[in-house]
């Protein structure tokens, strides 16, 4: 029997606040400036004193397990290089900023001298200033030109919001400038009648990389006075990056490359990135150019307070095999959210779900009713209507209608997906809520830093889940306050992400042997491939695209796939929204709970044909969970390392999913109200995998018995998967399990742990290379948990497919304790 974990399918003000001082260095030619006096006292309440309200009471203050303090920083002043025009730094200093950050000033002197750069620096500490000063300098020589374009820019950002907002930025930053720079957004939103004038007359187009890979590139013939004069491209956020995704838009960008050379421009990247570890390396793989990076944040820091909040266990219920369970983080999070908008504090509570986005925006404004509806200030009775929800998949106009509210202060509490992580500049927050820790540091300190912008305090609270890694998180803050985020994982040479981008490359511009290396070192082994499966046709030398169909539309590089399902209101016909087709099976299968803008949905069919669900509104009073069953087969062993008598082992896999079943939970209290059977069709993947075996031997020193065996492997696993988020780029949704007592490959008892996407997203390759660490931590943090027998903060999982049945709480220990014994103390070879 195996044992499964299957997978799911800011922006930067101007100036003044960062997060965290940092020890990378950038010399400075520039001039030092004296620091600007002390600001004026803030009338708000200190971050501290919104904490303690928060906590009032003995069962409040008892949930804070860690609170850290990050104390105010003065900044570091220089002078903008000279080389940039006079009336652009006029333009700068009436937006009121009288002089740049060393960091900018390092950064535009790089641009200006035609190096790519990464600037890694905290939120908001001025990045985008950073390369739009230099940026808007060649504008408006550009314009200066007979045709007015002499000069393009190019703005990639992960999300439409990003893009909306920086449009909205640059045009009051440059309106001094007249016409010379002519901002545009570029997306699908964008009107057929605009997008002719983006094409012929706007000089810095922002868009993402979704429409950079289907409307510019193939496209080109129509944007080549665009790209014949593009100068500079700006990568935003780049740190997002990463995984399959970053994985596709690294190929995009050497399309854009290739393409730019045809027409005989070679542009300067400007990357922007939250703090990483090694941001030049990974923005070196992202563009395939050499980088310079600037990591020494010299923006001032106003007082941050971070607090570590574990909800409490509930000792009126047990979870699955009678476990205890905690408070969910999503009740907790409405809670603290409903305080601070009744205290008039500014919050936006970021949620890792859509459906979690929309939960906590109903419960919040259903509290705030009940409150105010006694109240005597009628001006009380508003409070509900300044909540809200924002996710993606919101219709365009809403999503709009949404950043406008949050950008004028309209709304006062927010609960957001990371769709506005990277979204719009939310000037003026007070707080921020994390419901679940985010996947990565880098994402957890991104979010955080959405308050306190303005050079205000800021208070951000981590809300722990029931779940292995946060957990362990909220008991060892030092893994979150004294370790360097963590480096980008991408691998942009896997075949089935290379594979789509070469055929999309060749229906462009055929392509010829030269082009081989820029796409990289597997691209040689491909093109026969793509011959074969007539994809591609060799003529003379150079590879034509055959086809009919338009080679973009082979691949999405949001690394989804497929077509994505329209969710239809069957008695209106209405299009509520869109989900990705391999989310599909788990989020909008038959009977289904669906959110949406605080309306809840039952799915009545979903059609895989047609790709559509079809749900009428109603009022359930549970949410669901989908079950699924997996098995996994060795299709090569790429390395494998001795660990005593076991291996640990790396390679290629073939992964079998079927969803089999959905859960009803009651809301707030998560409990199982009963199950029902789902017939969908399996699927399968291909992909990476690390593993590792046991030996009789090494069972026997476990003092692991056959009747516990299985329990032990499911449970190490569970917690493994919990954990890889602590040392690789992704969260547990990236990735897969499987524990079997007596695999067919191995012959032994096997652990999996696999990336939940086709060729593989680099992660498991990570796992590999730090399994020693990985696994420690495992085994530390099932063993510190104060469960007796196991429970969803160590061993249990949400996703489990054999409904945590068995597990083996003190075998799992025993057994990882075993096999660490006898790990190499040097970290594997790369495979």
């Amino acid at each position: 029997m195996a044992f499964n974990h299957l997978p799911a399918g800011a922006h930067d003000a101007f100036g003044p606040l960062s997060r965290t001082p940092v020890t990378h260095s950038v010399p400075m030619a520039n001039t030092h400036r004296p620091r600007r006096p002390t600001p004026p006292a803030d009338p708000r309440p200190t971050p501290g004193a919104v904490l303690d309200r928060l906590s009032r009471g003995p069962s409040r203050a008892a949930r804070i397990t860690h609170t850290e303090h990050l104390p105010p920083r003065e900044g570091r002043h220089a002078v903008w290089p000279d080389r940039i025009r006079t009336d652009v730094v006029a333009a700068i200093q009436a937006a009121g900023i009288d002089h740049p950050y060393e960091h900018q000033a390092a950064a535009a002197e790089h641009a200006l001298d035609g190096r790519s750069v990464v600037v890694a620096t905290g939120t908001a500490s001025g990045k985008s200033l950073a390369y739009l000063a230099p940026l808007l300098s060649a504008l408006a020589d550009g314009a200066e030109a007979p045709n007015g374009r002499g000069a393009t820019a190019l703005y990639l950002a992960p999300t439409k919001a990003l893009a909306a907002d920086q449009r909205r930025a640059v045009r009051e930053l440059a309106a001094p400038l007249g016409n010379a720079v002519r901002p545009a957004v570029y997306d699908g939103d964008t009107p057929v009648e605009e997008r002719e004038w983006v094409r012929q007359y706007a000089n810095y187009v922002l868009t993402n990389p979704d429409m950079l890979h289907r409307g510019i590139l193939p496209a080109h013939p129509r944007w080549s006075s665009f790209l014949r004069a593009l100068r500079y491209v700006v990568i935003d956020e780049c740190h997002t990056y990463r995984g399959v995704f970053g994985s596709h838009v690294a190929q995009v960008l050497r399309r854009l490359r290739r393409l730019c050379a045809r027409y005989g421009s070679e542009p300067v990247f400007l990357l922007a990135s939250a703090t990483s570890s090694d941001p030049a390396t990974a923005a070196t793989r992202l563009t395939g150019v050499p980088m310079i990076e600037i990591t020494d944040d010299a923006s001032p820091r106003g007082e941050v307070v971070f607090a570590l909040w574990e909800p409490p266990l509930l000792t009126e219920l047990r979870g699955e095999k009678g476990a205890p369970v905690r408070r969910t983080a999503t009740a907790e999070t409405a809670d603290l959210l409903t305080d601070l908008v009744v205290q008039g504090v500014r919050t936006v509570a970021f949620v890792r779900s859509r459906r979690g986005a929309e939960l906590i925006s109903v419960i919040t404004k259903e509290r705030l009713t009940s409150m105010t509806s006694a109240a005597d200030a009628a001006g009380d009775r508003s409070l509900p209507r300044r909540v809200a929800a924002y996710r993606g998949g919101y219709l365009p106009e809403e999503r709009r209608a949404l950043e406008r509210a949050l950008h004028s202060g309209e709304l006062l509490g927010l609960a957001a997906t990371t769709a506005l992580e990277l979204g719009v500049d939310v000037s003026g927050l007070d707080a921020v809520l994390i419901t679940g820790y985010p996947g990565t540091r880098a994402s957890l300190w991104q979010q955080a830093g959405r308050a306190g912008r303005s050079g205000h305090g800021a208070l951000a609270v981590l809300i722990a889940r029931d779940d292995p890694l946060d957990t362990y998180l909220v008991h060892h803050p030092e893994a979150l306050f004294r370790q360097p985020v963590e480096a980008t994982v991408l691998d942009p040479d896997n075949p089935y992400v290379l594979a789509p981008h070469l055929c999309a490359a060749a229906a462009e511009l055929p392509l010829t042997e030269p082009d081989l290396e820029l796409f990289g070192p597997a691209t040689g082994e491909l093109l026969p491939q793509l011959e074969a499966a007539k994809l591609l046709r060799r003529r003379a030398t150079a590879w034509h695209w055959t086809r009919r169909e338009r080679a973009s539309d082979l691949t999405d590089i949001r690394g989804g796939g497929g077509r994505p399902v329209q969710i239809v209101e069957a008695s209106t016909g209405r299009l509520l929204g869109t989900v990705d087709e391999s989310a599909a099976h788990t989020a909008v299968h038959d009977g289904a709970v669906h959110l949406h803008q605080g309306r809840t949905y039952l799915v009545k069919h979903l059609d895989l044909e047609d790709s559509a669900a079809l749900v009428e509104e109603a009022d359930p009073p549970f949410s669901t969970t989908a079950r699924d069953t997996t098995s996994i087969s060795v299709l090569e062993t790429e390395t494998e390392v001795p660990w005593g008598s076991g291996r640990l082992c790396y390679g290629s896999v073939e992964v079998t999913n079927q969803v089999v079943s959905y859960l009803r939970r009651k809301l707030i209290t998560g409990e199982v109200l009963g199950e029902s059977k789902l017939d969908l069709p399996p699927r399968t993947l291909r992909t990476r995998a690390v593993w590792w075996t046991v030996t009789e031997d090494q069972l026997d020193e476990a003092r692991i018995n056959p009747e516990i065996l299985g329990g032990a492997l499911h449970a190490a696993e569970h917690a493994s998967i919990g954990l890889l988020p602590l040392f690789a780029t992704c969260d547990r949704w990236d990735i897969g399990g499987v524990s079997v007592p007596l695999h067919p490959d191995t012959l032994l008892p096997t652990v999996f742990v696999y990336d939940g996407h086709p060729g593989g997203a680099g992660f498991a390759e990570r796992a590999f290379h730090t399994a020693r660490a990985w696994l420690t931590a495992t085994r530390d943090a099932i063993a510190a948990c104060e469960c007796e027998a196991g429970c969803p903060s160590c061993i249990q999982s949400p996703k489990c497919g054999n409904g945590n049945d068995p597990l083996h709480k003190r075998g799992a220990i025993r057994l990882l304790t075993r096999l660490l014994s006898g790990a190499p103390t040097t970290p594997p070879a790369a495979p």
